[in-house]
């Protein structure tokens, strides 16, 4: 009887058998139609603002530029996840009341997150481990569970563009866990989760979102949970195409 997560990649183990992270279930239940009008507007702008650059690649050959260009989104992506990674480590310090050296570049982030601690008056119950439900077999780890206001919050750090409503459902699979573990062996049950929150971290600040009633999220993201683990049974729908029918011999 285990919950174990492995770093490398980024997968979660319960009980010796991998078990499906939350983000991955609403990623494959619940598409997000944005991602390719943010992928082409990318590419056009960055074509747009380095003339020189599409000069470059265009000496390498279509192929070749065509593959370069197509990457471009996916890098601007993998920067932005540094900056939250890099943000998510500081967050987990600073509400635990430790000192942090910060890089010039996360000086707004961090301070602004520093003020909202300070202000809402955070208590730390856990951060930054994991979580599991057996019955609906899911697993995940939020970045923390406070005390705030005299209840206790689920909280999840976005350092993103924007927040969006699918955090609920995100947020509402931790609160409803059947338990966390400070290490894979060690099962504490999940306290009893008031309300789930977000919090926007950026340069200028940070904002609390209240995601509203737990229990309705986290009905609905069983229903996303349960569409994402029929989406290979969808793909196999299509199977070989049927040969035209022999006609009927006449009796």
């Amino acid at each position: 009887m285990s919950l174990k997560f492995s770093e490398k990649a980024h997968r979660y183990f319960l009980d010796g058998r991998p078990v499906p992270g939350v983000t991955m279930l609403i990623g494959k239940g619940l598409p997000k139609p944005a991602i390719p009008y943010w992928a082409a507007k990318t590419v056009a702008e960055w074509v747009a603002d380095n003339p020189d650059g599409v000069e470059a690649f265009r000496a390498t050959g279509r192929g070749p530029m065509v593959a370069a260009l197509k990457e471009i989104p996916w890098q601007k992506r993998a920067e932005a996840a540094v900056r939250g990674t890099d943000v998510h480590a500081l967050a987990e310090r600073i509400i635990h009341g430790e000192q942090v050296d910060v890089p010039e570049h996360l000086v707004g982030h961090v301070e602004g997150y520093a003020r909202f601690v300070d202000t809402f008056g955070l208590e730390p119950i856990v951060t930054e481990v994991s979580c599991a439900n057996r019955a609906h077999w899911y697993a995940g780890r939020p970045d923390a569970i406070v005390r705030m206001g005299g209840e206790v919050w689920l909280l999840d750090w976005k350092t993103s563009n924007g927040v969006y409503g699918e955090t609920a459902l995100q947020t509402a699979a931790y609160a409803r866990a059947d338990f966390y573990a400070p290490t894979p062996d060690d099962e504490t049950p999940m306290p009893h989760i008031d309300r789930i929150g977000v919090v926007h971290i950026t340069a200028d600040g940070s904002q609390l979102y209240d995601l509203g009633d737990v229990d309705a999220a986290f009905k609905v993201f069983t229903h996303v949970a349960w569409v994402a683990s029929k989406t290979d049974w969808i793909k196999g729908l299509i199977g070989d195409p049927m040969t035209e029918p022999e006609s009927e011999t006449a009796a």
